[in-house]
C-alpha cells in the first residue's frame, strides 16, 4: 500500500506541476542592459537667473479657493501666494498621483515652499465622483484640471501665459493630455512619472517589492497571472493607457524627477523614455529620496533639502533653464529590470472565470458533507437500513476536501502577509520563506491524500456505496444516488482548488 501511495502521489504531483506550467506565464523581466549615468552627483539646475527668487523669500498667504468643474461639479483647492511678490509670476496647478486627493493633505511643503520662492500655486481637490478603483479617465481627468488652470490665469499677480502643471506619479499620465489640450500651457514638473501604462509599472513595483522582500522564485509566477488577467468584475480599462501619444507632441519644457529610493517607478526607464519623446527634458535623481522626494530624518519624513530650491530655479528660470546642460543629473539609480507588457494569462485570464471556479469548488465541498450527513440521519430512522460511502474511502474523502480548503486558504493568507512586508518594504524569512515551505507542504500533503483515495476505489473496484445491512451488492435507491453525488461533489470540489493552486505555483518543481 505505501508503493502505491508514494507512486500515485509522485504522479498527481506531476501532474499538477505541468499543468500549473502550462496553465499561465512565466514571469521573465528583461534586465537593464545599460544604465543612465548623471553627469554629476549635484541636482542644481543650469541656467538659472541671479536674483529670480529661492525658497522663503517671501510669505506665503494661503486662501481656500473654489474651482467649477461643470456646472453642477465643483472641487475646493488651496492657493498659495507671495506676499509681495512680482507682477507676471509664474503659476503652477498640482495635479495628484493616486489616491482620494484633497487640497489640505496634498502637496503642502513642495507648494508653500514654490510659493516662498516667488511662484503663486494652486492645490485643487481631485474630482472624485468620477474616479473611482475600478473606473478612471486620465483624458477627462486632464479636462477637469483644466478648470484649475483657468483659474490660476485669472489670480492677479500671475502671468496667464506662464502657467505651467506640476504632476506627481498617477498625475504624469494625466499633465501630457493637458499641454496637448491646451498649447497655452508653458511647462511640466513631472514627479515620479511611471511613463510606461499602469499595468506595466504595477508589475514592475510589484516585481521590486518582492525581491526586496526575498521571496521565493517560485512566488514570481503569480505576477503576470495577478496582475496580467482581466480583474473580476470587468473595469480597469486605464491600465493599459499609453500616455507616449500625448508625450511625442510636447513642445513645452519637462523637468522631471524621481528619487531613488522609490521601488515602485522604472526611474531610468522612464527618463529615458520621456528624453525619446519629448524635447528639452531635464532630469534629476535625488539620492535617499522615495516616490515623493521625501527623505527620512530623526523628526520624520521631510522634502529633500535640494528638491524645492531646484523646482524653484527651473520654474523661474524658464526659458534659459529649458535647455542647460547637464540634462541628467544627481544620485545613481538602480534600476535592475525594464518595465514591460505584462504576459496575458493563458488560464484564468478573465478573473470573474477564476472566482467563479473557485466559489462554485466551495460550494461542492460543503454540499457533499452536508448530503452525507443527511443520509446519516436518515439512517437513524427505524426501518431506513439507507445507504453510506464504501469502507475506507470516509477518511481520504474527509482528509481530501479539507486538505484543499485548508492550503488555499494558506496560500491567500501567505500572499496578504507577503504583500503587507513588500509594502512596507520590510523582510522577514519565517513568514516569507516558512510560509511559502508550509503553504506547499499543506499542498503536497492534500495530494498524498488523494493518492490514498484514489488506491481505495481501486481496492473497492469502484465501489462508492455500501449497504448498512448484511446486503453485500451495491445499495441502490435514493440514498446511493445522494452518497454517490456527494462523493463527487467533494472530488469535484477539491480538484477545483488543486487545479488552482497549481495555477499559482503551489506545485511547481523547486522552490
Amino acid at each position: 500500500m505505501l508503493i502505491r501511495t508514494v507512486a500515485a502521489s509522485l504522479a498527481l504531483l506531476v501532474v499538477l506541476a505541468v499543468t500549473g506550467a502550462v496553465a499561465g506565464p512565466a514571469w521573465e523581466p528583461e534586465p537593464v542592459g545599460e544604465h543612465l549615468r548623471p553627469a554629476t552627483t549635484s541636482t542644481a539646475i543650469g541656467g538659472t537667473t541671479p536674483g529670480a527668487g529661492a525658497p522663503g523669500d517671501y510669505e506665503v498667504r494661503e486662501s481656500p479657493v473654489t474651482v467649477r468643474i461643470t456646472d453642477d461639479v465643483e472641487v475646493g483647492g488651496l492657493l498659495r501666494e507671495p506676499v509681495g511678490g512680482p507682477d507676471g509670476r509664474p503659476g503652477v496647478v498640482f495635479v495628484h498621483g493616486a489616491g482620494t486627493g484633497k487640497a489640505a493633505d496634498a502637496f503642502t511643503l513642495a507648494a508653500t515652499a514654490l510659493a516662498s520662492a516667488g511662484v503663486t500655486t494652486l492645490v485643487p481637490d481631485k474630482r472624485l465622483d468620477t474616479y473611482s478603483t475600478r473606473h478612471r479617465d486620465y483624458e477627462a481627468m486632464a479636462r477637469d484640471y483644466a478648470r484649475s488652470v483657468e483659474y490660476l490665469r485669472e489670480v492677479p499677480g500671475v502671468d496667464p501665459d506662464d502657467v505651467g502643471v506640476y504632476a506627481e506619479s498617477e498625475g504624469a499620465w494625466v499633465s501630457p493630455v493637458m499641454m496637448v489640450d491646451d498649447p497655452r500651457l508653458a511647462f511640466q514638473v513631472l514627479v515620479s512619472a511611471p511613463v510606461v501604462p499602469p499595468r506595466q509599472q504595477a508589475a514592475y513595483a510589484v516585481d521590486n517589492y518582492l525581491r526586496n522582500t526575498e521571496v521565493p522564485q517560485g512566488v514570481f509566477r503569480a505576477i503576470p497571472r495577478a496582475v496580467g488577467m482581466r480583474l473580476p468584475g470587468g473595469g480597469f480599462e486605464y491600465a493599459d493607457f499609453d500616455v507616449r501619444p500625448w508625450l511625442t507632441q510636447q513642445e513645452d519644457p519637462i523637468l522631471a524627477v524621481y528619487g531613488t529610493n522609490d521601488a515602485s517607478m522604472p526611474l531610468e526607464q522612464g527618463a529615458r523614455e520621456l528624453m525619446a519623446d519629448a524635447p528639452d527634458v531635464t532630469v534629476r535623481f535625488y539620492e535617499r529620496a522615495n516616490h515623493g522626494i521625501n527623505v527620512e530624518t530623526p523628526d520624520g519624513l521631510v522634502l529633500h533639502p535640494d528638491f524645492a530650491a531646484d523646482v524653484a530655479g527651473w520654474v523661474l528660470g524658464l526659458p534659459g533653464t529649458a535647455s542647460a546642460p547637464p540634462q541628467v543629473a544627481g544620485d545613481q539609480p538602480e534600476q535592475l529590470y525594464l518595465a514591460a507588457p505584462v504576459p496575458q494569462p493563458a488560464w484564468y485570464g478573465d478573473g470573474d472565470w477564476l472566482v467563479g471556479v473557485v466559489v462554485v469548488a466551495v460550494v461542492l465541498l460543503v454540499a457533499g458533507p452536508a448530503l452525507l450527513g443527511g443520509v446519516a440521519l436518515a439512517r437513524r430512522r427505524p426501518g431506513r437500513p439507507g445507504a453510506r460511502l464504501a469502507h475506507g474511502l470516509r477518511g481520504p474523502l474527509t482528509g481530501l476536501g479539507a486538505g484543499a480548503v485548508v492550503t488555499t486558504a494558506g496560500l491567500v493568507a501567505y500572499l496578504a502577509a507577503v504583500a503587507r512586508l513588500a509594502l512596507d518594504y520590510e523582510k522577514d524569512a519565517l513568514v516569507v520563506q516558512g510560509g511559502w515551505v508550509a503553504v506547499r507542504v499543506a499542498g503536497i500533503a492534500t495530494v498524498v491524500v488523494a493518492a490514498v483515495l484514489v488506491n481505495r476505489l481501486r481496492d473497492t473496484r469502484g465501489r462508492l456505496v455500501a449497504a448498512t445491512g448484511a446486503e453485500p451488492r451495491e445499495p441502490e435507491g435514493a440514498s446511493a444516488v445522494v452518497v454517490r453525488v456527494a462523493f463527487w461533489a467533494v472530488v469535484a470540489g477539491a480538484t477545483a482548488l488543486l487545479v488552482t493552486l497549481a495555477y499559482w505555483g503551489v506545485y511547481q518543481l523547486g522552490i
